[in-house]
């Protein structure tokens, strides 16, 4: 390369001859070429001037071909570093996947030395190594730091320190961040930090919703979409991208297709990321054919988009689309992941092809890939609904990893399937070990002890569950409506609209008596008198939410309804002939699967 040749005598040239040299530096291809540079400028003693030395660390912090631990030998060379040499090596060790720890050491290093403050370009990145570790309590103190530096009200920063708190699963801390309504005993700083900004990016904004849908708050995500919205912001693709998760968990089918039109209207790129989140929200809200129509209008040479709709095929119980599919797959040349087989041996349970699980077990096995703990899970479940127990339990028992709390929740619903006590108990014994303030467990061997007319072990089970302060889950069951989102739990009568869902319940449950419906009581598990066992059955949370949707739809208009829990089975029985009587299709989205319920019949053809 050409460097301008200066004789060692001028070593005293003024920065701005010095300068000559930075195109040189910032057009180096490769680390030899930026080490000939550095050599140049030890030589001609131009390293000294602050400006040179500080482009050479950059780029060699920075570029493609960065080498961190050259740069910080620079670092450490450098006399008196700026600021901008500080957050330079900062932000690169925060970017390298290995290196986010020493990113937080170099920035108490920064601070303790006390030579230079840190600016609103230091926080942001201080703020991501803190986020990739999910060191909370060291993001707190950050956040103390970013008050008392004076950048509580820098947009950038709180926008960095919002996502900290999400990405560490605070998102109590968050929420103070972003309602100042909330008053959070010590989190008054960040509380104060929030009510100072004059102005809230669409990066906050994103943060927000994302970390509301990754923790499970689903309603406070689409809240806050809307919210975005009113303030005249306008989301961008990561703003889609963040909120389709939470529109998927509440199958908000005509909020989900809103998003769509919104990123085709705007030219929003449907790439694979936001177009799989799309296939994603249109088959767990219930429109299997729409998540095809958009996949194949997709790119196909991503595994993630392929994934995508086999997984939701799966979820519907389309075992045989998803096997075309995954042919498809292999055809086109775009090589499967695990989540793949994840999503093949999911189909292949929800239909009951044993030997077709095992079939594409062994093939993943001789494929190369390594058996995830979601891979045995979907075997034990697999196994365990078609009722094979005892080879379900020895699968998990000889497991080369360690069994968690979901792969025995597995076993311990399928024992409740098949009645199998004995089993059952063994699986609620380590689920109890495993996961001891997790109600599952402990409702299901009550279940299991409940129908089999054990009732002292029954009131054992539920008084253990008194003293550890366990509570069972409430039935809750999500409808939308005109864009609304409305949510019932068993024996709801909150809504505004009660008088006339309790009416149409009673016109439900006389047009069922007249097909010669009879309410199925084994599925409650308490000791009470048939009639209230009936007036339990009537209120699930799944039947108030269809009551719900036939007095606000005009007649033949389709019901999507998403619940928490697995439907029971009076209420599958119910819904087919709901769907019957009122001439509607409803499709249910419960914890495992779809149900498709037209005229009679229901598409899981009674097996789930």
């Amino acid at each position: 390369m050409n460097i301008p040749l200066l004789h060692p005598k001028t070593s005293t040239r003024t920065p701005h001859h010095s300068q000559l040299l930075l195109p040189h530096i910032r057009t180096c291809q490769s680390m030899r070429e930026l080490k000939q540079v550095h050599a140049f400028l030890i030589k001609t003693a131009q390293i000294h001037d602050p400006i040179v030395a500080t482009e050479l660390l950059r780029h060699s912090a920075t570029s493609d071909f960065r080498d961190i631990e050259y740069a910080l030998s620079l670092f450490d060379e450098m006399p008196e570093p700026d600021c901008f040499s500080w957050n330079t090596l900062i932000r690169a060790l925060a970017e390298t996947h290995d290196r986010p720890l020493h990113a937080l050491l170099f920035f108490c290093k920064m601070v303790s030395d006390g030579m230079v403050e840190p600016n609103r370009f230091t926080f942001p990145s201080v703020l991501k190594a803190c986020s990739v570790l999910t060191r909370l309590e060291e993001g707190k103190q950050v956040h103390g730091l970013v008050v008392k530096f004076g950048f509580c009200c820098d947009e950038f920063v709180v926008s960095n320190l919002l996502r900290m708190y999400v990405m560490c699963g605070n998102m109590e801390d968050a929420h103070v961040l972003f309602h100042r309504s909330v008053d959070v005993g010590n989190l008054k700083a960040a509380r104060e930090l929030f009510d100072r900004m004059h102005k809230r990016s669409v990066v906050s904004w994103n943060a927000m919703i994302s970390g509301y849908a990754q923790n499970g708050y689903f309603l406070e995500a689409i809240e806050l979409f809307h919210r975005m919205q009113m303030e005249d912001l306008l989301p961008n693709r990561v703003t889609l991208v963040s909120v389709l998760p939470a529109i998927s968990r509440l199958g908000a089918l005509e909020l989900g297709k809103w998003v769509h039109f919104y990123a085709e209207r705007n030219k929003i790129k449907i790439d694979d990321v936001l177009g799989s989140a799309l296939v994603d929200m249109y088959a767990k809200c219930g429109s299997i054919v729409k998540a095809v129509q958009v996949f194949e209008r997709l790119p196909k040479s991503n595994v993630i988009t392929w994934n995508s709709i086999l997984g939701g095929l799966a979820m519907h119980g389309k075992a045989n689309d998803v096997f075309d599919y995954f042919a498809r797959m292999e055809r086109s040349g775009v090589p499967p992941s695990d989540v793949t087989y994840i999503a093949i041996l999911s189909a292949c349970s929800h239909a009951g092809l044993v030997d077709k699980g095992r079939s594409y077990f062994n093939h993943m096995v001789n494929a190369g890939f390594v058996p995830r703990i979601e891979h045995y899970g979907c075997m034990v479940d697999l196994l365990g609904r078609a009722g094979y127990l005892e080879e379900a339990e020895e699968l998990i028992l000889n497991m080369p990893i360690k069994s968690d709390d979901v792969i025995w929740k597995a076993l311990l619903g399928a024992c409740k399937m098949h009645k199998n006590v004995e089993i059952g108990r063994r699986a609620a014994e380590v689920l109890m070990q495993l996961a001891p303030h997790d109600s599952g467990a402990y409702v299901a061997i009550s279940n299991m002890y409940a129908s089999s007319g054990d009732w002292d072990a029954v009131a054992e089970v539920r008084l253990m569950m008194k003293d550890l302060d366990i509570r069972k889950d409430p039935g809750c069951s999500w409808i939308e409506i005109d864009g609304v989102i409305h949510e019932f739990l068993v024996e709801d009568d909150s809504h505004p609209r009660a008088k006339d869902i309790h009416s149409m319940l009673e016109e439900i449950s006389n047009k069922l008596n007249l097909e010669g419906y009879r309410p199925n009581t084994t599925q409650v598990l308490l000791k009470m008198d048939e009639q209230h066992k009936e007036n339990l059955l009537h209120y699930h949370s799944e039947k108030i939410a269809v009551a719900f949707g036939l007095i606000s739809t005009t007649p033949k208009t389709p019901l999507h309804i998403a619940k928490n829990l697995r439907i029971c089975e009076d209420c599958h029985s119910s819904m087919k002939l709901i769907s019957k009587i009122y001439n509607r299709k409803i499709t249910i989205r419960d914890r495992k699967r779809f149900h498709h319920f037209e005229q009679g019949s229901c598409s899981c053809m009674d097996y789930w």
